[in-house]
Order: structure tokens, then sequence, then C-alpha cells
């Protein structure tokens, strides 16, 4: 074997025409010692220079047999059902990056290529909190073989049974040992355009709706925690008595900005709830400027119940509303979320979630919800419910998800003694984990709550530098609250 070639490389893709072209293009380089294809279908005619066919191709069996098939420095692993592009010079910055770093796992950033642009694709930086099953390294990989082939060994994984889940138990295993290095720098490019191949069947497996799929997840994050020192015991959690005194039973809590379209309907939904115990609405006004201040002083004056209050600071984002409301002498002694663009399901709501507190003496209730559009039909994926949460696990498995539904209500001697974070994305989850962290979640599995999704939503789609800026935040929360839980288990 050349000295030059360091590398194997692992091509996971069910497509023949994609698994043909990558070949040739592996082949063509000076620095690639053999190719391995990793395909769930009989693919003829791809000259590789090995060939594992499963149906479970990011199972632990599949990891462990291509750990034994190579025999370089390192692996480049590329699982893309798209056609890819990248030359020597880009395999070699790697191998800098590599040798430079000592890191375990290297990923870049890369160019999507299409008929009209090519365009810049950057990452986000791996942090410790970088534990989500879904975080995006792109198609293209370098891992270190001999981290690899430790991590195989008896010990380091969860089992040798792992169906799906095994490349992200991989990762997390490599982590804990080794850097994580981003290269900043597009040293590929991808095509932009839908695959070539019809079938889409290798990557059916993160398809949410697949129960099996996301408990071995669970494991996988639940294995991780234990190991790194922030895994928190379902029987550590404080109690919530629920005795404190407060003027209403409960505020309904609407943080909102230019939302004229919606904030009455809003309003009107919480008015209408059903309910045995006094509550109020606040309104936190963050200065808006299209009517909707106009809008809440007019529903004032219909109902007493309604608060309308306008910071006096200007610097605020949904957290610092938040916080508001909470430290309002009027706010309740349970804090109940409605976004000004959602509403209720109905008139029991409410109702419903106190229960929920008394029930089982928790310090947070999160409901489900229906996704709908503007006009309140139903839109894919319909009820979301988290039934991935339970209550022994729900607190450490809630750092693998992006988040943890909705509508959420406080206890508010809790939520005022954590506080929200003045941030206009991923306040509730920083919020959430920390409150899971030290107390009992109730959890209702019926959809209570409207969520709608539509142009001027702040969970619509949005650019790719908003969604990295989102996800390296929610990251960072993530590290901070393994950081927290690290020091509490010292203790």
């Amino acid at each position: 074997m050349s000295s030059n070639k360091k590398i194997t490389a692992a091509i996971f893709s069910s497509s023949k025409e994609i698994s043909s072209n990558q070949c040739q293009r592996i082949k063509s380089s000076e620095l690639i010692h053999s190719f391995i294809l990793i395909t769930n279908t009989s693919v003829s005619g791809v000259q590789a220079s090995r060939t594992i066919i499963t149906k479970f191709p990011f199972s632990a069996k599949t990891i462990k047999s291509l750990s034994q098939k190579i025999n370089t420095e390192y692996l480049l692993l590329i699982a893309s059902e798209k056609l890819f592009d990248i030359s020597d010079i880009a395999i070699k910055r790697f191998l800098q990056i590599a040798a430079n770093s000592g890191a375990g796992w290297i990923y870049s950033d890369y160019f999507l290529n299409s008929a009209e642009k090519i365009a810049l694709h950057p990452q986000i930086d791996y942090q410790p909190g970088s534990v989500r099953d879904d975080f995006d390294f792109g198609p293209i990989v370098l891992i270190r073989t001999d981290a690899l082939k430790s991590f195989v060994k008896k010990g380091h994984s969860v089992n040798n049974l792992l169906s799906f889940s095994a490349l992200y138990d991989l990762r997390l295993g490599i982590s804990r040992k080794y850097n994580v290095v981003r290269i900043p720098e597009p040293l590929y490019s991808v095509e932009d355009k839908e695959p070539v191949s019809a079938s889409t069947e290798l990557f059916n497996y993160v398809d949410p709706k697949n129960r099996d799929i996301q408990l071995e997840m669970e494991r996988v994050a639940t294995h991780h925690l234990k190991q790194i020192g922030a895994f928190i015991k379902h029987k550590n959690k404080k109690a919530v008595s629920l005795i404190d005194k407060f003027a209403n039973e409960v505020s309904v809590i609407i943080p909102v900005k230019n939302r004229l379209k919606t904030i009455e309907e809003a309003v009107i939904s919480a008015l209408n709830q059903n309910i045995n115990f006094s509550f109020n609405v606040i309104v936190v006004d963050n200065y808006s400027t299209d009517g909707t201040t106009e809008k809440i002083e007019y529903l004032t004056q219909k109902d007493k119940r309604v608060i309308h209050l306008i910071p006096q600071r200007k610097d605020l984002e949904i957290g610092g509303c938040w916080n508001e409301a909470i430290f309002h002498p009027l706010c309740g002694k349970f804090s109940v979320q409605l976004d000004s663009d959602d509403l209720y399901s109905d008139e029991n709501t409410l109702q419903k979630i106190i229960d929920k507190f008394y029930e089982e003496k928790c310090a947070m209730v999160i409901g489900s919800y229906k996704l709908t559009d503007f006009h309140l039909k139903e839109i894919p994926l319909g009820i979301i419910d988290h039934k991935e949460w339970t209550d022994e696990n729900g607190h450490n498995n809630a750092l693998r998800v992006n988040g943890l539904g909705a509508p959420r209500a406080y206890y508010t001697p809790v939520i005022r003694e954590i506080t929200f974070p003045n941030a206009g994305y991923g306040e509730d989850y920083a919020v959430g984990l920390a409150v899971s962290r030290q107390y009992k979640i109730g959890r209702i599995f019926e959809s209570v709550y409207i969520c709608r999704r539509w142009e001027e939503n702040t969970d619509a789609s949005g650019s790719l530098e908003q969604k990295n800026k989102n996800n390296f935040y929610k990251d960072f929360l993530r590290t901070q609250e393994i950081i927290t839980r690290q020091e509490l288990n010292k203790l």
C-alpha cells in the first residue's frame, strides 16, 4: 500500500447510478486505498473493493463489519443519495486538520450545486451539548480508524444489537475520547436536487413515526449521559407542594409583537376557557407597530381579565417578555403559555392543565398540539404528542430531542426561581431542561392546543443561516445543562 493512501472510503448508498459514479471518483483519487460500498440491495456493475449488503446499514453489526475491513489510518465515511464531488486537495486538507488536531471525527462546510447556482452550505461547530441525534455533519466525515476500532470493542457501545442508531452511538462514543472538529471551509460539493435514485429506503430510519428507532436513540443518548456523568436519576427529583397563595390561580401569558391578524383570536381563546378558578390573561406587548397595541387596549376595555403589559425595556426577546409577566404582581399561581398566533383546542384546555398539576404535584405541565395552517386546516405531521417522554427518563431524553412540546405551563414560584433567558428562540427549551433536572413534569398526550404554521410564524422555515443560529443556540443550552448536571452529580 502506498504511504500516501491513508484512507478507506465507505459509501452508504442504495442507488446503482450514485454508487457507480462515486466509485469512479473515489478510485481515481491518489489518496484512497480502497472503496467499501454499504447498501441495502444488490448493486451490480459497481466495482467496489468490498460490498456490505444489509437491511440495516446503520446497525452495530454493520459498523463492526466495516471496522474489520479497514487497515488504513482514516475512514472517509460518505452517506449520501446525491452526487458529490471532492478533490484530492480537499481530502489532503481533511488529513492535515486531522493530524494537527488529533480529532477523531472531522467534518466541513460544503457547496450545494444546482443548475441555477452554487451556494455555500455552512455547518455549525460541535459542542459538548451537540448530543441530539439529528446533528448535521453533512454527507462526508473523516474518522480516525483507531478511534473507530477502539469504540467497537466491548464496553464502549450500548450493545451490539442496535439496528438503526449505531452511527449515532459511534459519534457520541468517539466524542468522549476525541475532539469533534469542524473545518469552516467548503471542501466538497453536493448536487442540490432530488436523489437520482427513487429508492430512499436507506434513510427511512429517520422517520419520527418509527417508535423502535426513537427508543434506540434514547438508549444511546442515555448511555452517553451516564458515561459523561450527566445522567439524572428519576428518584432525585424534588417534590412540589403547590401551597403558595396568589391573587389568581392562573395567568395565561401571551408575549406579542406585531400580530394584528391573530392576537384577538388568541386572547378570546383564553378568555373562553370554562374553568372553576380565577384567572387572567397577561398580554406582554413588546412595542408593536402594526396596530396590535390598539387591539389589545380594545380587548382590555371589553374584559377586565385582560392585562396589557408594556415593558419599560425595549431590548427584550420572548424570554424577557415572559420574565416581565411571571414577576407581575397579578401573575397567577400557574403560568400557562399561549403564543400570539395560536389557540387552545377548546374551552377545557386550562382545566385539564391545572388538574394535571394537582394530580401529579409537578412543577411543569406540557400538552400536545395539532399543526394547522393559518385557516386551522390540519397539516402534516398532524398531532405532535412527544410520546417519547417517560416519567422515568424523559428528563434525560430531553437532551436528545429538539423540543418538549406545547402548551407549556409552569408553577410560578419555580419558574420565578429559574427565570427565562432573554432569547427569541429556545427560551422555552432552556427552562424545560432546567425544570426537568429538578422536578417532575406532567404530560398530557391528547391534543389541547392548535399551533398555526404560516409565513409570519417564528417557527416558519427560515434561511440556512437562521436555522444554524437556532441549532447552535440550542446546542449551547444543552452544553450548559450538561455541565450543570455533571456538577450536580459530583455533590
